[in-house]
């Protein structure tokens, strides 16, 4: 009882308050890094655990043939030659970093070496693949979801739609139409459209009509004209009319839900992510979550 409970449960408390020490206490950082590197060591045994286990059971599936046999036994084929070829770097290269001794270069940065074939023609394929599955899955939880029973589902309904419609051609085609600083430009004569663009794109970045610069001139160094202009442009550009309309486009109001609304709602969720992992790491700091060490018998 001694061992298999109260001696793991001292350590976990023991070694998760120095690690929150470390935040506080600067004499306790380097008791932090060598607890890191404690860490580090059973992660890697755990790695060869976890390897282990992989074996075991895709090995008890295919001697008792059981369905999926087959994909174990993939798995073990594919497990064992990306193993080979990356503990003895069949084929690596010298590199400017390791140039008498290949074994110490990364592999997966080598481009044709067997382990970067591997990297590149199976696993991001594969891996694209799984995502490209999961949009489907995605896309039906959506439908089920974005069912305008209520204001609150109307509302996700509505943002979802406008986010989604502007990542498509559509989008743009739909709202093209409304003013933007591309058309304002086009409006000016050919002669003065570099100039406007160049003031346009400062408005468009909060700067004062007294800080604008226009070819290494500032605005008191610009003659009459361009300073008419400017102030023209300033005034257009930060009008409610256009800032209304403009708002309207597609871009301009998806880009508005993700800095508004999106962005509170994501700071909401992490808040509450934050405090889940607080409250769940001092259940374990002060024992009072016991899960990790198994049953009692």
């Amino acid at each position: 009882m001694l061992a298999k409970r109260t001696i793991p449960l001292f350590i976990a408390a023991l070694i998760g308050f120095l690690l929150i020490a470390t935040y506080f206490i600067p004499k306790t950082e380097q008791w932090g890094a060598s607890a890191m590197e404690m860490f580090i060591i059973l992660a890697a045994a755990a790695m060869v655990l976890g390897a282990g286990n992989l074996i075991m059971l895709n090995l008890a599936k295919i001697s008792n043939r059981r369905p999926g046999w087959a994909y174990g036994a993939i798995t073990l084929l594919a497990f064992f030659i990306t193993l080979l070829i990356g503990v003895f770097k069949v084929g690596a290269l010298p590199t400017a970093t390791s140039p008498d001794n290949p074994w110490t270069a990364p592999l997966v940065s080598q481009e044709g070496v067997p382990f970067w074939w591997i990297y590149s023609y199976v696993y991001k394929p594969l891996t694209a693949t799984m995502f490209a599955m999961l949009a489907f899955y995605i896309a039906s939880a959506a439908f089920r979801a974005f069912r305008a029973k209520n204001i609150e589902a109307s509302l996700l309904l509505g943002t979802a739609f406008i986010v989604l419609l502007d990542q498509i051609y559509a989008g743009e085609w739909i709202t093209g139409f409304l003013p933007d600083l591309t058309s304002y430009v086009a409006s000016f004569p050919e002669a003065s459209q570099s100039f406007v663009q160049a003031i346009g794109i400062q408005v468009q970045n909060g700067t004062p009509v007294a800080a604008m610069v226009w070819e290494g001139a500032t605005f008191a160094q610009m003659t009459a004209e361009q300073q008419a202009m400017a102030t023209e442009v300033n005034n257009h550009l930060t009008g409610w009319w256009y800032q209304l309309v403009n708002g309207l486009r597609l871009e301009n109001l998806t880009q508005t839900i993700l800095d508004v609304p999106q962005k509170a709602g994501n700071r909401a969720i992490m808040i509450g992510i934050a405090l889940g992992i607080v409250s769940t790491s001092l259940k374990v700091l002060l024992g009072i979550d016991r899960s990790y060490l198994g049953s009692e018998d």
